[in-house]
């Protein structure tokens, strides 16, 4: 099989992780990491035996370099995407994708202009649990979908410095609820705030409505003393409950409670497997530019609903 040559811009906890990912897998071989950090860059390029970058201009010159993955801080994303681009990479673009709708927009316009892949680190999407509802809900195993509940809070993470809880935590959430109710909400409410971060919302509660009625409803914040991450999604007939850490799922009805049985996978190399697949296979990314756009401009609805403290109409 012949491998695809990929590279990482940021090389913080998260872009580390998608280093060691790629070298794991059979489809990809890293050849280079970037980071403006140049020591940190040096640190991760030694660790995983490739060159290091502090310049993204002169890493995407590289020929055998086809593919990115952008994990810098949330404001840089665009501007690190938008290179890669005009350079001819293929890319996948962490969440939020870009600092705001307008920017998501450039880059999309830019890769359908070049006819590359872009697709966004929904992550959440590949947990085989998250797999298993969304069959569920097709096959109506589950009966009619009513409602879908979301937790993702946990402590103040440090790495946080340039983006809200909305556009870090809830977004995972937002796009969940569209794939998940295999719609667009017609309508957003939200509450945010500020409890100990001075310049962003620290705290979200979020109210997403879809077509006849239908409601999703996401708290997230950077205050509860431990972590949890936990979707509900309630059914005419059967209410699943999802632990996206411990990828545990249960499954109730008025007669039994079952946990079915799923063999844990690592989400980030399923993600990071099927991105390298497509470009190598020329399919279309489960994830592309245009879901990242969509659940940006639901985080951006829901900001401006908690200042304005009124319902957002979507278009």
């Amino acid at each position: 099989m012949k491998k695809l040559g990929v590279a990482v811009i940021g090389t913080g906890f998260w872009g580390k992780n998608h280093a060691r990912v790629f070298t794991e897998l059979e489809e990809t071989e890293l050849l280079a990491v970037c980071d403006i950090n140049a020591e940190r860059a040096r640190t991760v390029a030694k660790q995983f035996g490739v060159k290091a970058y502090s310049d993204t201009a002169r890493m995407l010159k590289r020929k055998d370099i086809e593919a990115v993955s952008v994990c810098t801080w949330s404001t840089n994303l665009a501007k690190e995407a938008l290179k890669a681009l005009k350079a001819g990479k293929h890319v996948l673009v962490e969440k939020p994708m870009a600092a705001n709708s307008k920017q998501a927009e450039t880059l999309l316009k830019k890769a359908e202009k070049e006819g590359l892949h872009l697709s966004v680190g929904f992550l959440m999407r590949f947990i085989p649990g998250l797999q298993f509802i969304k069959k569920a809900i097709e096959s109506q195993d589950i009966g009619e979908l009513v409602c879908a509940t979301a937790k993702r809070v946990s402590e103040w993470p440090e790495r946080i410095g340039d983006v809200g809880v909305v556009k870090d935590l809830a977004i995972h959430d937002i796009d969940v609820m569209r794939y998940l109710f295999n719609d667009e909400p017609v309508a957003v409410y939200a509450k945010t705030g500020n409890m100990r971060h001075k310049k962003f919302e620290d705290y979200a509660h979020i109210m997403l409505t879809f077509g006849r009625g239908k409601n999703a409803f996401i708290e997230a914040n950077w205050l509860t003393p431990y972590k949890t991450r936990v979707l509900v999604v309630t059914g005419s007939r059967a209410i699943t409950k999802l632990d996206y850490i411990t990828q545990e799922l249960t499954m109730e009805t008025a007669e039994k409670t079952v946990q079915p049985r799923i063999a844990w996978q690592e989400p980030l190399k399923l993600e990071l497997q099927h991105f390298a697949r497509c470009i190598l296979e020329r399919e279309k990314p489960f994830i592309t530019g245009l879901d990242g756009l969509k659940a940006l401009k639901i985080a951006e609805a829901a900001l401006k609903s908690s200042k304005t403290g009124r319902l957002v109409k979507l278009k």
